[in-house]
């Protein structure tokens, strides 16, 4: 991966450290996409795991309009949407909240039984310094696993869970006393309890990466308290600083990531200011 590399000469890539991540350069993501365009930026999508646009000056509609490019939208079971645009989820934390939202390494959806393929979260308001979004390359988290580890882990499985109880206070209740933003009660159609392969196989480019994150509640098989030491073990390594790049907003940066080989985790260091982003899922597969 060089320093910049060009994809038919029509979009830039700037990759933004060595492990994943690029800025690209060269679309207006608020205008309609051909088809050569589209399929450079999926190419930059798989090589670099998460792209970032700087400049863009997007509406609900028009972010669902790109986002629709790449799949169906997932509507979050927990959390609503805008009242206008119920796919998009404004994500607000003010100088009230106690906490913010997305404040753990996590992969979207995992408790879904297709969790999400990527993610696009649209910078609408960020604080005068602050609020950075981290990612990790979990495909360097599987190959840096030696082989008697990987050889074990390609056998188990684990179990996400959408609403891991804290001290016995649902999610509805625990985010009702910590962020300012509604969450609900899911459907009772809507699963929100799964089990994953501990190994993943991305369904495009073929490459196994290790699949944990804060959804993770024990392995199938395994008590909790048997499954602890190994999650805890796994999730330090997964975001080892060597597999991991920092993305500095601005107001109208969009950041596109892929669910099915990163993890991502936003930084809560701007307590005395606001921060407002719009995010857009896309419904995935299941993972195998």
């Amino acid at each position: 991966m060089d320093g910049m590399s060009t994809l038919r000469n029509r979009v830039e890539t700037h990759p933004i450290a060595g492990s994943l991540g690029a800025v690209v350069t060269g679309v207006d993501l608020s205008r309609p996409m051909d088809a050569h365009t589209l399929a450079e930026l999926r190419t930059a999508l798989l090589d670099h795991l998460v792209i970032f646009f700087r400049d863009q000056a997007l509406t609900p509609a028009t972010q669902l309009a790109f986002a629709r490019h790449w799949g169906d939208i997932h509507l979050h079971p927990f959390m609503t949407g805008m009242p206008d645009q119920p796919e998009v989820l404004e994500i607000r934390k003010t100088p009230a909240d106690k906490r913010n939202f997305g404040g753990s390494w996590h992969t979207d959806q995992m408790f879904s039984p297709k969790p999400a393929m990527g993610t696009m979260l649209y910078a609408k308001q960020v604080p005068s310094v602050g609020g950075d979004t981290m990612f990790s390359n979990q495909y360097l988290a599987y190959d840096a696993l030696s082989d008697g580890m990987k050889r074990m882990l390609a056998r188990m499985n684990a179990v996400c869970v959408g609403d891991k109880k804290r001290g016995g206070v649902s999610r509805k209740d625990f985010n009702a006393a910590t962020i300012a933003m509604t969450t609900v009660e899911p459907p009772k159609d809507v699963q929100t309890t799964s089990v994953h392969p501990v190994i993943r196989t991305h369904p495009e480019t073929g490459r196994k990466s290790l699949y944990i994150g804060n959804h993770v509640h024990y392995f199938e098989g395994m008590t909790e308290a048997e499954s602890q030491p190994l999650i805890d073990y796994l999730r330090a390594h997964s975001v080892r600083p060597e597999f991991t790049c920092r993305f500095p907003w601005q107001n109208g940066s969009l950041a596109f990531w892929d669910n099915r080989c990163t993890q991502h985790f936003a930084i809560n260091d701007y307590p005395a200011e606001t921060r407002v982003m719009h995010r857009v899922t896309i419904c995935g597969d299941a993972p195998f």
